[in-house]
C-alpha cells in the first residue's frame, strides 16, 4: 500500500494552490496532478503534506463518505493558507461541521433554498437584474461589470432574503473580501470580527423586531426556543451571507469573460437562448470557482490501493476532478451538449451547496439578460491585462471593464 508518509521515491510532490495563468483553466502547475488519477501528493504552504482527490469517482465517492470530516476546529484540520489557520478556531457553520450537528442546522435552512423557492424568487430577481443594468447602461458604455452588475445583483438577493439591508452593502462586502484574501491572518481575522459583531447587533434588532427574511425565520424558530445560540446564529447567518453573494458574483464576472474569449459558443447560446441551463452547467463545472475543498480522516480509507491513514489531510480539487478525460471528452473546451449534471462544482455529498437552486437561478436570469440587452458586449481591455483573483481563494474577476 501507498502511504503519505512515503516522500521519497519518484512521486514528486505539487504545491497546492497556485494561481492560474488564465482565469477560466486550471493552473499549468496541476497539469501533473490531472496525469495522476484517482489520488496525488501536494504540499500545502506550511510544508504539510496531503492527498489530493483528482479522479471524479473518487470525488464523488469521497465527498459522500462521513469518514472524512468538514470540522475546521479541529487542530489537525488541513489549511491552505495562513489566514485559514488563524481562523481555525472561530465558529462555523455548515460547511465546517459534521453530522449531526450539519444535519440540524441544514434542516433549519434547506425551505429557504428548495427548487419551489428559487423559482418564486426569480420574478425579483429579474426586477434585480434589471435595475442593475439599466443603471449600468445608463453611465455606460464603458464599464467594470464587476462593481457595476457582477457584485451588487447577488448581494442584493441575498439581503432580500435573509432580511439583511442592503444600505449596508459596502461593509458587508469590504469586511467579506478582507476575511477571503487577507492579505494577512490579521487582517482575515479582525474581518470576522467586525462581520460578528455587525450580525450580532442584526440578530439582536431582529429578536426586538422581527422581519421578513431568513434570519428573522431563525431568530423566531431557533433562537429564541433555544435550538442555537447567539454565536451559532451569527456563525449561520455568516456563511449565508458570504456565500450568498461572493460565489455567485465571481460565476457572473468570470462566465462572462470566458463567454467573450469563447465567441463561437457565445454566437450559439445567442442564437438558441434555449441552451442557457445547459450553458450555465458547463460554466460551473469549466470554471470550478470553489477549487479546493478541505477534509480531514477519521479513519483510514483504502482507495485504489492506496491508503488515506487516520489523520491525513484531504483536498478535492474541483478544477482538476471536473476536467477528468474519463468522464468530459475534451474537458478543456465549452461544450452547451454535454451532460454536465454530475460535476462537482457545488461538491457532493451532504455538504453540496445548499443555494445551488438559488444560484442557478440568478446565474440563469443574469446571463440571459446581460445577453438579450447588450448583444455587442465586448471586453474594453485586453484580456491578458485584466486581473483576476489569486488561487488561494474564490475563483473570479477582481474587475472586468466592459463596453458594448
Amino acid at each position: 500500500m501507498t502511504e503519505l508518509t512515503e516522500l521519497t521515491g519518484p512521486t514528486r510532490t505539487v504545491a497546492f494552490p497556485q494561481d492560474r495563468t488564465c482565469p477560466y483553466h486550471p493552473p499549468t502547475g496541476y497539469d501533473p496532478l490531472r496525469a495522476e488519477r484517482p489520488l496525488a501528493r501536494v504540499t500545502l504552504y506550511d510544508g504539510r503534506p496531503a492527498w489530493l482527490v483528482t479522479g471524479h469517482a473518487a470525488a464523488r465517492a469521497l465527498l459522500a463518505d462521513q469518514r472524512l470530516s468538514t470540522e475546521r476546529n479541529h487542530p489537525d484540520f488541513p489549511a491552505v493558507t495562513a489566514r485559514f489557520a488563524g481562523l481555525r478556531n472561530r465558529t462555523t457553520a455548515l460547511l465546517g461541521v459534521d453530522d449531526p450537528r450539519h444535519r440540524t442546522q441544514r434542516r433549519m435552512l434547506i425551505p429557504g433554498f428548495t427548487l419551489r423557492r428559487a423559482a418564486e424568487l426569480r420574478p425579483s430577481i429579474q426586477r434585480i437584474v434589471d435595475e442593475r443594468l439599466d443603471a449600468m447602461i445608463a453611465q455606460g458604455p464603458t464599464a467594470d461589470l464587476v462593481s457595476a452588475f457582477a457584485l451588487p445583483v447577488p448581494s442584493m438577493v441575498i439581503c432580500a432574503l435573509l432580511g439583511v439591508p442592503y444600505a449596508d452593502h459596502e461593509f458587508f462586502e469590504a469586511r467579506s473580501r478582507r476575511l477571503l484574501r487577507g492579505p494577512r491572518p490579521e487582517d482575515s481575522q479582525a474581518a470576522r470580527d467586525e462581520l460578528d459583531l455587525y450580525l450580532g447587533e442584526l440578530l439582536d434588532r431582529k429578536l426586538a423586531e422581527p422581519g421578513e427574511g431568513l434570519l428573522d425565520d431563525l431568530v423566531r424558530e431557533q433562537l429564541r426556543t433555544g435550538e442555537v445560540d447567539r454565536e451559532e446564529a451569527i456563525a449561520l447567518g455568516l456563511i449565508l451571507l458570504i456565500a450568498g453573494h461572493e460565489t455567485t458574483a465571481n460565476m457572473i464576472s468570470l462566465g462572462t469573460f470566458t463567454l467573450l474569449r469563447n465567441p463561437e459558443r457565445l454566437a450559439e447560446l445567442r442564437a438558441d437562448p434555449g441552451l442557457l441551463p445547459d450553458a450555465v452547467e458547463e460554466l460551473m463545472r469549466m470554471l470550478s470557482i470553489a477549487d479546493g475543498l478541505l477534509r480531514l480522516a477519521k479513519e483510514d480509507i483504502e482507495l485504489d490501493g492506496t491508503t488515506i491513514r487516520a489523520g491525513d489531510g484531504v483536498l478535492f480539487s474541483t478544477s482538476v476532478i471536473n476536467r477528468d478525460e474519463d468522464v468530459y471528452a475534451a474537458p478543456d473546451s465549452l461544450d452547451w451538449h454535454r451532460p454536465t449534471r454530475h460535476h462537482v462544482a457545488f461538491g457532493f455529498g451532504i455538504h453540496q451547496c445548499l443555494g445551488q437552486n438559488l444560484a442557478r437561478a440568478e446565474l440563469e436570469i443574469a446571463l440571459r439578460t446581460l445577453l438579450d440587452r447588450l448583444p455587442t458586449l465586448a471586453l474594453a481591455a485586453p484580456a491578458d491585462e485584466i486581473p483576476f483573483k489569486p488561487g488561494d481563494t474564490i475563483q473570479g474577476m477582481l474587475e472586468l471593464p466592459v463596453t458594448w
